[in-house]
């Protein structure tokens, strides 16, 4: 290690992938959606790290400040939610883990054979600027055909959760 950013760079992704096993692992919902908003906020710290503060203020308000309260709204709304029996049965333990050994063997793979960049000079840009303007300029017509698509979706979505006339 060679500074207090790398520390904090590693206790970062030890808490989010800690939190994320623990998201699949833990059988109370209530929980498993607190460990979710701390694999959420890792994963925005190590956006950080890698200089990506668009993507990383993103998540943060996408996935922390609406999808994660949403879950817990719905959660916590849920009128039957005490008598439900909210573990997650393990059926597929053997096959599970012979596709992780393969992930990680592939992940290892990887690591020990890939040229990896020099530890050289890190220069943290911002981006959020530059993205701003190619979004309304250059890729105007994908962002809006992409957000008329993401609409239909969810008018689709509202319509199919109505209880039927």
């Amino acid at each position: 290690m060679k500074g207090p950013a790398d520390i904090i760079f590693y206790a970062i992704a030890f808490v989010t992938v800690v939190s994320a096993v623990l998201v699949a692992l833990l059988p109370n919902i209530i929980h498993a959606a607190i460990a979710l908003l701390f694999t959420f906020a890792g994963v925005a710290g190590l956006y950080v790290f890698m200089s990506a503060d668009f993507l990383a203020a993103t998540q943060l308000l996408i996935y922390v400040g609406g999808i994660l309260v949403l879950i817990l709204f719905a959660v916590f709304l849920s009128s039957r939610i005490s008598s439900v029996k909210m573990s997650n049965p393990a059926r597929f333990m053997i096959p599970a883990g012979v596709a992780f050994l393969g992930i990680l063997g592939g992940l290892i793979y990887a690591l020990h054979n890939t040229q990896w960049a020099g530890s050289g000079e890190v220069v943290y840009d911002p981006t959020t600027a530059k993205l701003g303007e190619l979004l309304m300029t250059k890729y105007l017509l994908p962002f809006e055909v992409a957000s008329v698509l993401l609409l239909a979706a969810l008018v689709g979505a509202a319509l199919l959760s109505r209880p039927g006339d």
